[in-house]
């Protein structure tokens, strides 16, 4: 959405005369929804790009030393006094580059770049389509159609001008070329690509600040053009920032905060909305959700497929002609992804890039950023995945997906044994939980169509009997001989919710008469895909929580929240009203229930025709509670034989 209306013109006006108080046109959406982006200013340099400047932020983007979040503050003297004239500022595609471009021309506009720059010109790398000959003059002239008469006078008079080069990766051009070859001329005509490397090395216009925004995967070249370069790095949306920009997009403050409310309880997809790509992902799903409704409480959206959408959303119109390319290029990228989680490594050398065949300049910098490997080294770079979330995705992808065994057959790399995933998941690579959580997403039905239908790959059903058998045979080690089967993993309901299929859990768990959870901090997400899995399971005899709480959102919220919470445990009450529920123990122990969870306990009691034991250990419930508890006693249909 961002990147939609920045392009439909190749070369964008935003020279503004101060006397004619022309301003840049923006969307109303587009100024209303705008959220900061944390950017770190990296110490100058004269050899390309500093170690670490464009490494993949992993999903961490608060405070960040040099933290810069506009454009104008990127101008601004360093630590040292230095005033930087050539800035590159680097991201991966999503994390905001050309909207931070689009801000910019709003900010001068609006005035506030006057102070540095008289004038602004913006020119879109990625649809040029100028004359293959032009100076410098005739780009000016293109930026600013009504004051082409105009267009010497202004590149004269030089001083406070920027140059924006949005995309400039897109151009593709080589950055080689012979200094006698370049314009030191504002007015002289050259083949297009001379002049805009005149521009880049200074030969022209010397004087001019120059903005350059880029890919990571198009530094090595971008380094030979510059001198004395500044860079800066996208990071994403800070946690602060996240919150803001679901508030600006909704612009209901019950709708955004249901939303993040949502986001912000599932730690998957909270993580990934520092690419701001992503939180737009996530909030136009749930914009369609809220559509009717107050709350998300029945939202069945689960992460792999709002991770779904964002992919099909990264490769739309990209080798449509040729899908083959495309899909040689997901299973290679998709067994990457699972090599690296299995050797723990999230950086891959250049060398492996180009062996799996993923140095596709149209396809590898959408998920893979890459990295300049440190002055003496001459491995070449070095590559990561935009976020390791991305990366755990795409692992589970390489175990689901089919082949035809020769696309990564050939590199004798791994098998796509899920067991053998599943069984060093038991038992001691707890680090493999996301990658679990999304192989089960990705075989629910729904997946397969949409992967099937929209992103052209075929998903293989064969691992729904794996993972069924594997989640069947997992607690039956925890019961003792004797006792009832019972269910006392959290992350086995985040699977069956994940996956999000009422005949695959009831399959499940049909063999478990109880469930048993202890000392476990339980999310809005936590409550949501328990509540999905009680209603859906029939033999459901027995529930103990020890010392579980329960929250709607995070902490610093609740603590500053002015209205009163709905009841904490809601979602578990209501889930246990479901017809043939065959409930006859509930025990909340040590779980700090209060006065506001008795209203429904009460109901509960009235209800339910088979509770006969309630156990309320160490609660505060207070004299009106109590009285609430009694009305339901008191109910005709209440079978309670026990409470305590």
């Amino acid at each position: 959405e961002c990147k939609r209306n920045c392009r439909a013109r190749v070369v964008r006006e935003f020279c503004q005369d101060r006397e004619l108080d022309a301003r840049p046109r923006e969307s109303p959406s587009f100024c209303s929804r705008f959220t900061a982006l944390t950017i770190a200013r990296e110490p100058r340099s004269k050899h390309g790009a500093k170690d670490g400047a464009t490494g993949a932020s992993q999903g961490c983007a608060d405070t960040t030393p040099g933290a810069a979040a506009t454009i104008a503050a990127l101008f601004e003297p360093d630590g040292d006094g230095q005033t930087p004239q050539v800035v590159v500022l680097v991201g991966a595609p999503g994390m905001g580059k050309t909207t931070m471009v689009r801000k910019a021309m709003v900010e001068r506009g609006e005035g506030t770049l006057h102070a540095q720059f008289d004038r602004v010109f913006c020119i879109d790398c990625r649809a040029i389509a100028l004359p293959k000959e032009a100076s410098v003059a005739d780009l000016v002239s293109e930026c600013c159609p009504h004051q082409r008469e105009l267009a010497g006078k202004i590149v004269d008079d030089q001083k406070k001008i920027l140059f924006i080069f949005d995309g400039f990766e897109a151009l593709g051009f080589s950055s080689v070329q012979p200094e006698a070859e370049l314009s030191s001329d504002p007015g002289e005509v050259k083949p297009l690509e001379l002049t805009l490397l005149s521009l880049l090395k200074k030969t022209v216009l010397p004087e001019a600040s120059l903005l350059i925004t880029t890919r990571p995967t198009a530094l090595r070249s971008l380094g030979r053009c510059l001198e004395g370069e500044y860079y800066a790095k996208i990071l994403g949306f800070s946690a602060a920032r996240r919150e803001e920009y679901f508030h600006r997009y909704f612009e209901n403050p019950s709708k955004a905060d249901a939303a993040f409310g949502f986001a912000r309880g599932n730690e998957i997809l909270y993580s990934l909305c520092v690419i701001p790509v992503m939180s737009w992902t996530v909030c136009t799903i749930l914009e369609q959700e809220l559509r009717g409704k107050k709350n998300l409480l029945e939202c069945s959206k689960a992460t792999t497929g709002m991770m779904l959408f964002y992919l099909s959303q990264l490769l739309k119109h990209r080798d449509r002609d040729n899908p083959q390319v495309l899909q040689q290029f997901l299973l290679q990228l998709c067994s990457l992804a699972a090599d690296g989680i299995w050797k723990h490594r999230v950086l891959f050398e250049e060398k492996e890039i180009k062996d799996r065949g993923l140095d596709q300049p149209g396809l590898l910098p959408l998920f893979l950023n890459e990295e300049i490997s440190k002055e003496g080294e001459d491995r070449g770079n070095v590559y990561a995945f935009t976020h390791l979330h991305l990366q755990e995705f795409f692992a589970s992808m390489f175990y689901v997906v089919e082949d035809d065994g020769e696309a990564v057959g050939g590199l004798g790399r791994l098998e796509k044994d899920v067991s053998k995933l599943l069984e060093s998941y038991s038992k001691s690579r707890k680090d493999l939980n996301v990658t679990v959580r999304f192989l089960f997403g990705l075989v629910s039905q729904k997946s397969i169509e949409y992967m099937d239908k929209t992103i052209g790959c075929r998903i293989s059903p064969r691992a729904r009997e794996e993972l069924l058998k594997w989640l069947q045979g997992r607690h039956r080690g925890i019961s003792h001989p004797g006792q009832a089967l019972k269910v006392s993993e959290m992350d086995t309901f985040h699977f069956l919710f994940e996956m999000n299929e009422k005949s695959f859990t009831q399959s499940a768990l049909g063999h478990f008469s109880d469930l048993a959870l202890q000392d476990i901090r339980l999310t809005l997400y936590d409550q949501m895909a328990l509540s999905f899995c009680i209603q859906h399971w029939a033999g459901l005899g027995c529930i103990t929580l020890q010392g579980c709480s329960f929250h709607r959102q995070d902490p610093e919220a609740e603590l500053n929240a002015t209205e009163e919470l709905p009841c904490p445990i809601h979602l578990l009450c209501r889930a246990l009203r479901h017809r043939g529920s065959a409930l006859r123990v509930l025990r909340l122990q040590w779980c700090g229930l209060s006065e506001s969870c008795c209203a429904e306990l009460a109901a509960l009691l009235a209800e339910h025709p088979g509770l006969a034991r309630l156990e309320l250990g160490d609660s505060s419930l207070g004299d009106s509670g109590v009285r609430l508890l009694c009305e339901g006693l008191r109910h005709p249909g209440c079978r309670l034989r026990v409470l305590r």
